[in-house]
């Protein structure tokens, strides 16, 4: 289903990245440049930049909620995805919501817990709230590695093997399918694994050494929301992601003094 514009509506809830390359602006840009049409619910404000996090801002679990229930009532979602909720209260407030106004809604969590820089950005004891509350629900949970040996409370072994077993287990923790992102180990290729029902499957793609890598993981779970918004199954939405990320890399203009931002708009013509 899609709204009277003829986009696929998702609807996202997570923190504001005011550098532009993570977070909400991460995903605005991403879903928009597939098609998509972008709701938010912001979660909270960082001060922030290519070279770390000087300030993060919450916003209460309340407000939250009230984002949601208006963009749900009014102009609704053809999937929802989450990125950074931080700590136990706002994870639980955007379950009541999603529970209340969204059941059946394909939902994409992305369990942002560390930035590229290394700050952390999801308390330790929300990781377990994120795991009881919402993972249940989830359509798709897109860990990097080390968000998967947070979740998991073990280490994963950085092979394709390490990485489809780590996937398969996590589906145990209720979400239907797991994409544990190999983006963090080491080697010229990036290994992606997806469990589904059905199995797992491995994506391949050539390593792109860039800077340029900040808002990657925001970036490949929106998109992927993307295309479960547009009805597509999980075994083209990752593919097509993926492709839309490399490019986003391959073409990133170098911006800022660290881990700067990847191109977002390639696919989009100028004026």
């Amino acid at each position: 289903m899609t709204d009277r514009f003829g986009n696929a509506r998702v609807l996202v809830i997570a923190g504001s990245d005011s550098g532009g390359g993570a977070g909400i602006q991460a995903d605005l840009k991403a879903v928009m440049a597939l098609g998509g049409y972008c709701c938010t619910a912001i979660t909270a404000l960082t001060a922030q930049n290519t070279q770390g996090v000087q300030d993060v801002h919450t916003v209460p679990p309340g407000f939250i909620r009230a984002q949601i229930r208006s963009v749900l009532t009014d102009i609704g979602a053809d999937c929802v995805k989450t990125g950074m909720l931080h700590d136990t209260a706002v994870i639980d407030a955007v379950a009541a919501e999603l529970d209340a106004l969204a059941p059946g809604v394909p939902l994409v969590v992305d369990p942002v817990m560390v930035a590229q820089s290394g700050d952390r950005l999801l308390a330790e004891a929300a990781a377990e709230r994120l795991g009881d509350v919402l993972l249940p629900r989830a359509t798709l949970l897109t860990p990097n590695l080390p968000e998967a040996e947070v979740l998991l409370g073990r280490s994963v072994p950085a092979t394709e093997s390490g990485l489809q077993e780590a996937a398969r287990a996590l589906r145990g923790y209720g979400a239907e399918a797991v994409l544990v992102k190999g983006g963090h180990a080491p080697g010229d290729e990036v290994i992606d694994c997806l469990a589904t029902p059905e199995g797992e499957v491995c994506f391949r793609s050539r390593r792109i050494e860039t800077n340029s890598n900040h808002g990657t993981g925001c970036t490949l779970a929106s998109a992927i929301a993307a295309g479960v918004a547009r009805g597509l199954p999980l075994s083209d939405a990752v593919p097509h992601a993926r492709d839309y990320l490399q490019e986003a890399l391959r073409t990133a203009r170098g911006l800022g003094g660290g881990a700067g931002p990847v191109n977002h708009a390639f696919n989009v013509p100028p004026y």
